[in-house]
């Protein structure tokens, strides 16, 4: 329904146009964003899928040989082999641009190249089965990070979908409807104000013409 405090005349009307037509293009350009995000959002969605798969496999080949190293090793050897590691790794975060959301990007790196850094013990005191564990760990470790990055880029883009989905709603049906509910408003009125002019005209015109006529 046309709002009432509406002031129905000829420039009202033109802003009112202009209005629209900036919302329209607006709501075009949201809802191509939406889906383009939600293109994005489902290509991502395939890619965890395949991550997780990757990662609950490597986690259960690690756990498994982990049980086995605790069943052929002592607690207090399980433990001393495993106190003081040799390896360090930091953590990098950076950030990339997807539709206007920055999702993050994580990359790691060891303090040295080494693969035998994995290990922080002697070989003669151990059993193979841990080595396995540990090598399992690291191979997966990689995976974790990226299923880890693409969970979180997920969540981000669910959330602008959400809040662009709301903004093409909001304009598609409330605003847009509107403004051109005023504009139909205005129009009608400014119709309706042109007719009476003109019945007001017409009625001087036959008033100035008689009186015309009654002097002679």
């Amino acid at each position: 329904m046309a709002s009432t405090t509406i002031t129905p005349t000829r420039m009202v009307l033109k802003q009112l146009k202009g209005r629209l037509k900036t919302a329209r293009r607006g709501h075009k350009l949201m809802k191509d964003k939406r889906d383009e995000l939600m293109r994005r959002f489902l290509e991502i969605v395939r890619v965890n899928k395949e991550l997780r798969e990757r990662v609950e496999e490597g986690l259960t080949n690690a756990f498994a040989a982990q049980q086995v190293a605790s069943s052929v090793m002592s607690p207090e050897m399980l433990e001393q082999a495993l106190l003081y590691p040799r390896q360090s790794v930091e953590l990098d975060m950076k950030f990339k641009n997807i539709m206007s959301v920055n999702v993050p990007e994580y990359s790691f790196r060891t303090k040295n190249n080494d693969p035998s850094e994995i290990y922080p013990y002697g070989f003669a005191q151990t059993s193979g089965e841990l080595d396995d564990a540990l090598d399992a760990l690291a191979k997966v470790f990689q995976d974790m990070l990226e299923l880890a990055q693409v969970e979180k880029t997920m969540q981000l883009l669910a959330e602008e979908i959400e809040k662009t989905r709301r903004r093409v709603n909001a304009l598609e049906y409330v605003m847009i409807p509107e403004l051109e509910e005023n504009i139909k408003y205005i129009s009608m009125k400014l119709e309706e104000n042109e007719n009476a002019t003109k019945v007001r005209l017409l009625k001087v015109k036959e008033m100035v013409l008689q009186n015309a006529h009654d002097f002679k």
